[in-house]
């Protein structure tokens, strides 16, 4: 997957427990998607970083094309109701 470079620059530096593969694997089996008013597309998927017990909730956001990755970060306010 090609990302951008916020997401280079940006992400990976704040948040560096994120890397393309983990977000690979929420764009490719998505718990749910949606996309925003200006096109780019959110994924979120479950996933468990090394080191802990509970799964955590991952959301990827990528440009317009869906496989451009620009965000990505834990959704603490996910609430599977709410689809």
């Amino acid at each position: 997957m090609k990302t951008t470079r916020y997401f280079d620059e940006q992400v990976s530096r704040k948040r560096p427990y994120v890397d393309v593969d983990l977000c690979r694997a929420v764009v490719a089996s998505p718990l749910r998607s949606e996309r925003q008013e200006d096109g780019r597309i959110r994924f979120w998927g479950r996933i468990r970083l090394s080191g802990e017990v509970a799964d955590r909730i991952l959301r990827v956001v990528t440009l317009e094309d869906g496989e451009t990755i620009h965000n990505a970060f834990l959704d603490r306010s996910y609430r599977e109701d709410r689809q």
